[in-house]
């Protein structure tokens, strides 16, 4: 436990002092993988009418260094603006989860894109600062009070750009992009708790889990596929002799108890006694079996969706919150935006012939 807190306590730091996001940004290559097939993505989406959003708990200035890499592979002075021709709505430093709770009243800034200072907004509408010009093009729009928006004058010059705010909840979001119903968003990340399991249960948002280890995973059970139907075969092969030992045991018991019964006790044990061994010898080769496949996915860990031959913990909120699943967000270019997605078809014990 200790080393647990020590740890817990070092990723915490470096998260708050801002150490791990200044390397970031210093070498993004290093820690962020570009994929060319997002801004493809992206443009399809937009094009076919779709909306796009962020919602993210970073702030304005790490997102900005991110994306910039992420999507235009400029680093350091090179970085621009051009990023947010992508979207309709960016929201920075969102507190998710918290920011898919019905009680949430946080409230919501619009971020100056040249400045990274706050503005006031009433559910994003600009808010006039006291003292300030009634018309807001004489303000320079949304530019600081008290240089006429000369400085920071963003709505202006950066029209072309979409906005971009910090803060608020759900309900900001869903009256910034119209949105008449959470069944009407796919929303895509990475966190089944702080991404996938909120936005499910509070809203009814559609979602998509991101799960790179599937990559892999995925290449072994190609390579291992006839391994599952080996251990399956052996696990119905140690279900059959157990059936067996139990008639011989409940054969035997009655035997004991009933003198009518004129069976040969002595040729039943010597037959259990077989039976046991090839149990044992069943039982280890399947034990065995088991963990070798399982140390194909991850030495220690074992398959991810798996703990020995049930679906783990993390498998069962996934098959509970999230709609879909994949290995990355570009797969979606593999399908057209109006695809609709049908769910598999549950299956009981007995519906198996």
């Amino acid at each position: 436990m200790k080393i647990y807190d020590d740890v817990r306590g070092a990723v915490d730091l470096c998260h708050r002092d801002g150490t791990l996001k200044q390397n970031v940004a210093k070498d993004p290559s290093k820690y962020i993988y570009q994929d060319e097939n997002l801004v493809p993505l992206l443009q399809m989406l937009r094009k076919t009418g779709r909306s796009v959003f962020i919602v993210t708990n970073s702030l304005w200035d790490y997102t900005n260094v991110v994306m910039n890499y992420l999507l235009c592979g400029r680093v350091g002075k090179e970085k621009n603006l051009d990023w947010l021709q992508y979207f309709d709505v960016v929201i920075t430093g969102s507190a998710k989860p918290a920011f898919f709770r019905t009680d949430s009243r946080s409230p919501l800034f619009e971020v100056d894109l040249k400045t990274g200072f706050l503005m006031n907004t009433d559910n994003g509408t600009p808010m006039i600062p006291i003292g300030a010009p009634d018309s807001m093009h004489d303000a320079g729009d949304l530019g600081i009070y008290g240089d006429g928006g000369k400085t920071n004058n963003h709505m202006a010059e950066d029209q072309k750009f979409c906005r971009v705010f910090q803060g608020g909840n759900f309900r900001h979001l869903h009256r910034l992009l119209d949105i008449p119903s959470g069944s009407q968003v796919l929303y895509i990340g990475d966190h089944i708790y702080g991404d996938i399991l909120s936005s499910k249960k509070g809203m009814g948002w559609r979602t998509m889990l991101v799960v790179p280890e599937l990559a892999f995973e995925v290449e072994v059970l190609e390579r291992e596929k006839d391994t599952p139907e080996t251990l399956r075969k052996i696990r119905k092969e140690r279900d059959l002799l157990d059936d067996r030992i139990h008639k011989l045991e409940w054969q035997l018991q009655a035997a004991d108890t009933d003198a009518t019964h004129q069976l040969d006790s002595s040729k039943i044990e010597k037959d259990l006694e077989g039976l046991y061994r090839q149990k044992v010898h069943l039982k280890r080769m399947h034990s065995e079996g088991l963990k070798q496949y399982h140390q194909h996915f991850h030495p220690i860990w074992g398959q991810l969706m798996k703990t020995g031959v049930q679906n783990s913990r993390f498998a069962s909120q996934v098959e509970r919150f999230a709609c879909l699943y994949t290995s990355h967000l570009a797969n979606l270019t593999s399908y057209s935006p109006s695809k609709s997605y049908k769910a598999l078809e549950d299956m009981m014990p007995n519906d198996f012939p």
